[in-house]
């Protein structure tokens, strides 16, 4: 796969689809790698008639690791649920959009669509933030805006979140039962989960880029401010049966955004599984479709 350099660091990134449509950015999530946008899921994409960009975040997949790079994220996680502003993170937020931006750069693309998946969402949204005009929509999916008022995370799902995950394979492997707690209940599938897990723990296992990505994203802060002046054509998606980002949130997001639509899907919880693909596809692309229109 080829690599962006973007600064200091290197991002690793693939495309789908043809350069002359119009180019859509998929950001994901924490600890995720682009894998994660399952390649499948891109196809049906870019069939619409879009060229799709998928990368691992910088401390994640194949991208460049800040290795030795210590965060007590813990103790910043227990600071943030205590209502105190968290400081010197190694990154935050606005790094990683630079990071989206680059690999942008790198295909000497100025505007895009960019959708993006819970952390990766948070990411999204500042880089409407930061750089709007070259954003051509935003998509936000099973994400929040960042303000403590509503950071509400059920006991059971943060502990997951915040446990260490094994670093042996088949453990590895075994573990992503867990993680039915905050899945789709109706289409999670366990044999599905443990060849998903296969597959990841072998391209990369690092557990540690997750803990300074969890800085990065409480380092940030609130967005609403910013979010309640964008102007960039919105649409948030959230699952009804979302255990980790409660749908409250999704909501919430889409109430701060001026003008953006708001899809709150039956069934889904905090993944993307293949029975709702043609939902969440169809409703991406008739956003990037309305939003091109209005830019035109």
């Amino acid at each position: 796969m080829p690599r962006a350099r973007v600064g200091e660091l290197e991002l690793e990134y693939d495309t789908i689809g043809s350069s002359d449509d119009p180019a859509v950015l998929l950001v994901m999530g924490l600890g995720a790698q682009l894998i994660h946008w399952h390649k499948d899921f891109c196809q049906r994409l870019a069939d619409g008639g879009f060229q799709v960009i998928r990368f691992d975040n910088r401390d994640a997949g194949l991208s460049t690791k800040l290795d030795g790079v210590q965060v007590d994220f813990l103790s910043l996680v227990a600071a943030a649920l205590d209502g105190q502003e968290v400081f010197n993170t190694p990154y935050e937020l606005s790094d990683m959009a630079n990071d989206a931006f680059g690999i942008l750069d790198e295909l000497d693309i100025n505007q895009a669509h960019i959708v993006g998946a819970s952390l990766g969402g948070m990411i999204a949204q500042t880089m409407a933030i930061e750089q709007p005009d070259r954003v051509l929509s935003l998509t936000s999916i099973m994400s929040a805006t960042g303000t403590r008022e509503v950071m509400d995370i059920p006991e059971d799902s943060l502990a997951l979140l915040l446990a260490p995950t094994p670093t042996e394979r088949s453990a590895y492997i075994a573990y992503s039962a867990e993680y039915a707690i905050w899945s789709s209940k109706r289409y999670f599938d366990l044999q599905l989960a443990q060849e998903h897990a296969a597959v990841s723990f072998d391209r990369c296992n690092y557990p540690d880029g997750a803990g300074r990505q969890i800085a990065a994203m409480l380092a940030s802060g609130d967005r609403e401010p910013h979010l309640a002046k964008l102007k960039v054509p919105t649409l948030v998606i959230h699952g009804r049966d979302d255990r980790l980002v409660l749908p409250a949130l999704g909501a919430r997001t889409a109430d701060v955004i001026p003008g953006s639509n708001y899809l709150l899907v039956s069934d889904m919880g905090h993944d993307l599984p293949e029975p709702l693909w043609p939902v969440v596809i169809d409703a991406i692309h008739s956003h990037m479709r309305s939003s091109s229109v209005i830019a035109g």
